[in-house]
């Protein structure tokens, strides 16, 4: 085996989170053992993401041998970038090596890989061999027998959750005094600044800034440049003349949601809350008023990863949107609210759901692919477990005046090998403060009831 480089030996998870991981090591060399392979085999059946990346990696392989021609597999395989695939890597690339020899050892997949790493070593004792893998048991494991392990970080979309961008920035209390030249006008309803930006302020398009005082200031970046930034004056939602479909803001952060949600020029919006902040109330709201009042939108599609059965949701009786149903319950408890707030008695309300349920769909992720929506409301449920390569998929469906509402709570990931840091929704937040047609809120505080409130501080 080559040079200095190390020798990661990647685990079958790793490949089937991340196909492309054969190619995120530079110049370090790639060792698979026998029962990777075999795994893969036994996973590439299916329509499931899982499976599709399982076929994936063995497509890459396949290249990578047929680039190789006749050289011996025992001499490694150039591990050159495939074609069609951009990765951002240096000139120095490592190799491919396959085990040659397979062990005794029975039992588990993860004893036999800690077999094949153990048995490595023994061949390249002069050589650092690192065992990668996102099952944290097999990492355990490996510690145990004195093997180095890794968890595979490559698709870290920031180091730490901590430093994730919340779309909200608190200005000085001598905002105005250090901004003396300030050109101000009024269009349409809105009143707009125009200022010289100053080397501290980090600001990002449709970031929301306010100004904590006797009559607290509430702006939002519309445009930036090096020299200038314009900011629009926020609509106030929290009174009852300016709310939205009934709903009124209960605090600053919900005021901020309102109003990139109602704002057409926002093509992408993600909200990010623990349970009882208001996520998903606000994006209904917001999509009705756009739909039903604005007549802005064609429809409100609503879906959500269905992680607790799994990727297939065959099993239960009826059509795709009767399937989908039980997921769905947060969008029932919150229609219950929207409809509420109508008038004319229990017929009245009847005939409000009934209209509702007309121009609001419950879709599956797992038929998204290869469609387009066009001028539809999409909102995104529980969206922190998507991977980034799922989130891709939702957020490239979205045709001409189509708006995409991501929700979630990073803390109440679901699915296996995601963490806050390796999240979808936590890469569209990241990938996505810089552009001038998305927005971004946190939500901080629990809006649901003073039990909730106190149980989510003492249990």
């Amino acid at each position: 085996m080559t040079g200095n480089t190390r020798i990661y030996v990647l685990d079958t998870n790793v490949l089937l989170h991340d196909p492309t991981a054969l190619f995120r090591f530079e110049e370090h060399d790639i060792y698979i053992p026998m029962t990777v392979l075999e795994e893969l085999d036994e996973k590439k059946k299916g329509g499931s993401e899982v499976s599709r990346n399982g076929r994936q990696v063995s497509r890459f392989i396949n290249e990578l041998i047929q680039h190789a021609g006749e050289r011996p597999l025992s001499e490694g395989l150039p591990l050159i970038n495939p074609q069609g695939l951009k990765l951002a890597r240096s000139a120095a690339v490592g190799r491919l090596y396959f085990q040659q020899r397979t062990t005794q050892t029975h039992g588990k997949a993860d004893n036999q890989i800690l077999a094949a790493v153990s048995q490595l070593r023994e061949a390249e004792p002069d050589k650092t061999i690192i065992l990668v893998s996102k099952d944290i048991n097999l990492r355990i494991k490996a510690s145990i027998f004195g093997i180095a392990a890794e968890d595979y970080e490559n698709d870290r979309a920031l180091d730490d959750f901590a430093l994730l961008y919340n779309g909200a920035a608190e200005l000085p209390e001598d905002f105005w005094d250090r901004h003396p030249e300030v050109r101000s006008w009024s269009e349409r309803g809105h009143t707009y600044y125009q200022l010289k930006r100053l080397p501290d302020e980090q600001w990002h398009p449709q970031q929301c800034l306010y100004l904590p005082s006797d009559h607290d200031l509430e702006l939002r970046v519309l445009s930036l440049s090096d020299q200038q930034a314009t900011l629009v004056l926020l609509d106030d939602h929290s009174h009852a003349n300016h709310s939205i479909w009934g709903i009124a803001a209960r605090n600053r952060e919900q005021n901020f949601a309102l109003n990139v949600l109602m704002d057409p020029e926002v093509d992408f919006v993600t909200l990010l809350g623990t349970a009882g902040t208001g996520k998903t109330l606000l994006a209904l709201a917001a999509g009705l008023a756009q739909v039903m009042d604005q007549q802005r939108y064609r429809e409100i599609i609503m879906t959500r990863a269905t992680v607790s059965v799994g990727e297939d949701i065959g099993f239960l009786p009826g059509t795709e949107e009767e399937k989908m149903t039980p997921w769905m319950g947060a969008l029932t408890d919150n229609l219950e609210v929207l409809t509420s707030t109508q008038e004319g008695g229990a017929w009245g309300r009847q005939a409000t759901n009934d209209l509702l349920a007309s121009r609001i769909k419950i879709r599956s992720l797992n038929f998204m692919r290869g469609r387009t929506f066009l001028s539809r409301y999409l909102i995104i449920d529980e969206a922190q477990n998507l991977t980034s390569k799922q989130m891709k998929t939702l957020i490239t469906r979205a045709g001409p005046g189509t708006k995409i509402v991501c929700l979630g709570n990073v803390e109440q990931i679901d699915t296996p090998y995601l963490t806050e840091t390796t999240s979808g929704l936590t890469y569209a937040v990241d990938r996505f403060k810089d552009w001038a047609h998305s927005a971004h809120i946190t939500l901080r505080r629990g809006e649901r009831s003073r039990l909730a409130d106190f149980a989510s501080e003492v249990l």
